[in-house]
């Protein structure tokens, strides 16, 4: 065995150790979390302070704090995390021998219209590899950043420096209502689309959405009766009551095909809305990361978005 590998398998173990501690501020966590014993982890945390010459952790209420040196530390563990990872795992990859689990963070919007062909995807490619959805916090890209996902399916505006991106497909919007609702058979104007009851998802509970800038740039307002943080929830809302919602068009679709819905074009121009898939530059040509982004890029030309 050589000395490198050797020197990079310690710098592996020290750079898992490290993270679940300051990830998880327990070592009781940290143990479980890499199938250690407590005593062993214990004695990694007294090495990882004698290597950096700090505490790392200190007590506090409810548990261990970071100190100011442990959190500089997080982003340069991950790091070296991936390189040694990487550099064990050679410049190849064998989809059909892989194993663990993809994480994906997108809405259940688009994980409603890609996963099932996703799925399907990694049963014939990649058996034993499996699919984890993470719902999206209030900053989706620190996710990209901290490697909590391997890549973000959604809406992307800005990418900050570190952070790669592509487009997937455009979707334009549509307005939704039950087969049965008193509007259906007419028209929908704008007068009419104002004077109906709307349900509006909300992911964070603040803010407006985006049909709501719109109208108020011409000093219009609609009737936002009911918000909810799941497109599923606004859906089913929208299908037993007479709230009508402005989404866009491939939920819609995948929706309408209960025959529940109908579909009619919003009153007023909405644009459109780019859905990318954004990932970090540090596995930009990392042979599994570079599959993984081929395989969700095959998925959508398959479904034809």
């Amino acid at each position: 065995m050589s000395h490198r590998f050797c020197k990079c398998a310690a710098d592996l173990v020290r750079a898992l150790v490290g993270i679940a501690l300051l990830d998880e501020r327990s070592v009781t966590r940290a143990a479980m979390r890499l199938g250690m014993s407590q005593p062993a982890v214990s004695r990694a945390l007294a090495r990882l302070r004698a290597l950096f010459s700090d505490a790392l952790l200190v007590d506090g209420p409810g548990g261990y704090l970071l100190t100011s040196r442990a959190e500089d530390l997080r982003p340069l563990l991950r790091n070296t995390l991936a390189g040694v990872s990487e550099l064990l795992d050679g410049r190849t990859f064998d989809p059909m021998q892989a194993t663990g689990s993809v994480r994906l963070l997108m809405l259940d919007l688009e994980a409603a219209v890609l996963a099932p062909r996703l799925i399907a995807s990694l049963a014939v490619q990649a058996p034993a590899v499996d699919l984890q959805v993470v719902p999206p916090g209030l900053r989706p890209l620190e996710a990209l950043e901290a490697d909590a996902v391997d890549a973000l399916i959604g809406v992307v505006e800005d990418a900050p420096a570190g952070v790669k991106k592509r487009k997937l497909y455009q979707d334009n919007f549509v307005t939704l209502m039950r087969a049965e609702h008193p509007a259906a058979a007419r028209k929908l104007t704008l007068e009419r689309f104002l004077e109906l009851d709307h349900v509006v998802v909300s992911i964070t509970g603040t803010g407006r959405a985006w049909v709501d800038e719109i109208l108020a740039r011409s000093g219009r307002k609609r009737r936002v009766k009911v918000r909810v943080p799941s497109f599923f929830a606004a859906v089913e809302i929208a299908a037993r009551s007479d709230l009508v919602m402005t989404l866009p068009s491939s939920l819609a679709r995948t929706a309408a095909d209960m025959r529940r819905f109908v579909m009619a074009p919003p009153p007023l121009d909405l644009g459109s809305v780019v859905i990318s898939l954004a990932w970090h530059a540090r596995h930009q040509d990392a042979p599994r990361h570079v599959w993984l982004r081929r395989t969700i890029a095959a998925a959508v030309a398959d479904i034809g978005l």
